[in-house]
């Protein structure tokens, strides 16, 4: 079971963050904006990361991760990392700022329609 926990991980924050899709124009239905988002820090972070691995400055215990390793000996998971929690992080920026301005025009709406 141990080799699962990376992966196991990552779906957690998937599961959990996946609902905030509905929560606005979500991020999955803009796949044009998604990539946009996601490939510049994806490429950078996998550079670096394959830097750090092959100066031995970290590694990843394979206790934890499936055995499936990338050009570089980066683990699979390692790879998922870098475009799942970015994801999860936009869904949760999205959807707090959509219920922001749903708040936003409550309270507007509500000012409106106040006696002066």
């Amino acid at each position: 079971m141990d080799h699962w926990h990376y992966l196991l991980a990552l779906s957690a924050c998937v599961l959990v963050t996946a609902p905030l899709e509905f929560l606005g124009p979500g991020v999955y239905r803009r796949p044009r904006l998604l990539l946009g988002a996601l490939w510049p820090a994806a490429a950078l972070f996998v550079v670096w990361d394959l830097v750090a691995i092959a100066a031995g400055v970290w590694g990843f215990d394979p206790r934890f991760t499936l055995g499936v390793l990338l050009p570089g000996a980066m683990p699979l998971e390692e790879l998922l990392f870098f475009l799942v929690v970015p994801v999860c992080g936009l869904l949760t920026f999205v959807a707090v700022e959509n219920l922001l301005e749903l708040g936003r025009r409550r309270i507007a709406g509500t000012e409106r329609a106040a006696p002066q």
